[in-house]
Parts: C-alpha cells; sequence; structure tokens
C-alpha cells in the first residue's frame, strides 16, 4: 500500500476518489471516472496501427483498476461490469487490498489471522461512524502511506481529527473496543480462539519485532541473504509441505472431476466465442 506498490496516481489532479457513502454513491463515482476521457490518456491512443495501447482513453479503463484499501464486491455474471453488478444486487463481499501474504504459512493466512479479519470486519459493520469528510480523507490517506512505509517504528505519529497520535495508541484502542465482538464470537468455542486471535495483534502492536516484516528481515539477515532468496526458500519449503500431503481417492476423484468439467466448460466458451475483441469491448462498455 505504500508508494511503490499499485496507485492511482492521477487520483489528485483529476479529483477522482471513490465514494463510499452507500452503494449508489460508490457506483456513481466509478461510473463518472470510467466514463470521463482524460487528455493525457488521449494522447496515447486507444488502438494505434491495430494495436490496442489501453482499453480506452477515460480516467480509469474498468473498475477493478481502482485501487483501495476495500473494495465491495458482487459476483459477476457472464460479462456483466462490476458496478452493474453492485447497483442490481448489492454487495455480496468486500475485498482487503491492504492485507499481504504470510510468507511463512504455506496457505498465505492462517485460522489466526481469518479470526481476527472477521472480528475487524465485524466491528466495522456496527461501530458508529460519521461521513468522512475532506479533511479526514487527507489525513487517511497520509496515514497509510505513513504506517506502509514506517509502520513498525514505536515513535510514528499519525494524524487524527487534525492532531498528532501515536500508531500503538491509536492501535491498541481499536482491539481493546474489539474485546466485546470477540467475547461475543467466542461463545461456542471453549478455548476462546477469537480472544487468543486479537491477543496476537496486540502483542504486535506492543512488540514491532513480531510483525510478519520484522521477520522476514530477521530470517534474511540469519541466513545473509536477500528477498528473492528468502521467497525462494520459503516457497520451496511450502512446495514440499504440499506435496508431502496425501490427498485421501474420494477428495482425488472429486479434484479430478471438477479438473475435467472446468476443461470442458473452457472449450464450450471458446467455441461459443463469434465475436471479435472489438465488439466485445463495445458491448461490455454500452452496460448501464
Amino acid at each position: 500500500m505504500g508508494d511503490i506498490g499499485y496507485q492511482n496516481n492521477q487520483e489528485n489532479e483529476i479529483g477522482i476518489k471513490a465514494c463510499y457513502r452507500n452503494v449508489d454513491a460508490y457506483v456513481q463515482s466509478l461510473s463518472f471516472a470510467i466514463e470521463t476521457p482524460y487528455k493525457e490518456y488521449e494522447k496515447i491512443g486507444v488502438k494505434v496501427n491495430d494495436l490496442y495501447q489501453q482499453l480506452n482513453a477515460n480516467i480509469l479503463q474498468i473498475e477493478n483498476e481502482y485501487y483501495s484499501t476495500v473494495r465491495p464486491k458482487q459476483i459477476l455474471q457472464n460479462n456483466e461490469k462490476p458496478t452493474m453488478a453492485l447497483q442490481q444486487r448489492g454487495v455480496k463481499y468486500v475485498e482487503l487490498r491492504s492485507l499481504d501474504v504470510n510468507a511463512f504459512d504455506p496457505l498465505g493466512i492462517n485460522q489466526t489471522q481469518l479470526r481476527f479479519l472477521e472480528a475487524f470486519l465485524v466491528f466495522c459493520l456496527i461501530q458508529d461512524s460519521q461521513q468522512i469528510c475532506f479533511s479526514e480523507r487527507e489525513e487517511i490517506d497520509l496515514n497509510e502511506l505513513n504506517v506502509a512505509h514506517r509502520g513498525r517504528d514505536p515513535s510514528l505519529k499519525l494524524q487524527r481529527d487534525a492532531s498528532a497520535c501515536s500508531l500503538q495508541e491509536w492501535a491498541l484502542e481499536v482491539c481493546d473496543a474489539m474485546e466485546g465482538i470477540c467475547e461475543l464470537l467466542d461463545k461456542s468455542y471453549e478455548d476462546k480462539p477469537y480472544q487468543k486471535a486479537l491477543q496476537k495483534q496486540c502483542d504486535k502492536i506492543r512488540d514491532p519485532d513480531l510483525t510478519p516484516s520484522a521477520r522476514m528481515l530477521d530470517e534474511m539477515r540469519s541466513h545473509g541473504e536477500g528477498f528473492y532468496h528468502f521467497a525462494r526458500r520459503m516457497s520451496q519449503q511450502h512446495n514440499d509441505y504440499f506435496k508431502s500431503i496425501k490427498l485421501e481417492p474420494d477428495k482425488k476423484a472429486f479434484f479430478s472431476e471438477q479438473a475435467e468439467l472446468s476443461i470442458n466448460k473452457q472449450r464450450k466458451i471458446e467455441q461459443s466465442d463469434n465475436l471479435s475483441f472489438d465488439d466485445y469491448l463495445k458491448e461490455y462498455f454500452a452496460q448501464s
């Protein structure tokens, strides 16, 4: 989420920002960006010498090119535009884009992390929240950038209502407010997994050396390796882990059947495809 990651670099210059007030406002703000030409992109051209340089010359080419920390989503039907799906059937799930894979876990994430995220999203859902004004939006953007670059710095200060606030202090305040949610979610469990998941995050806030990025740096130093070699070593470990797992015959048969069904479905789609890419784009962007 830092400034070397995926960014909408023209956002400030053009003044386009997705509005999260409600579904309609979100759809309208993205639709405006997708349908409004931008002179710098027009200079590039769309189809030059019979080759596509871009899908269109608008501020935003498609919805999925709007990079934000979270995006509301609806499952698409056929070649449906994401904004159309949202407008017609509402929000099915939310996509959290500020998360990276856990390099130490074969699946890239573990159950403890997922429990914390579940509790956090429930907390966000029921917590009272005022409309975000322009100044708060600027604070959020600045905080996001500073945390991405200096999140493990215990002295890091964030902007909160035009005042400086310690990241540790603010994060622990949020975690403290989540305790009731975790207690409620733990009612069906004897070992209190949600409260344990919350405690693990509190430990990381108090001791930045426990964060994934700090652990990665420690591993790289102890092995005398760069990031590429660290990533390759962990990938090999995870590869070995999955290869060591033997699938039960019924599960193996299930996945084989699903693979065959998927391949057959692909063939049918390709055989029925009689549209040129030009016509496909025209039909796709004509949805409204």
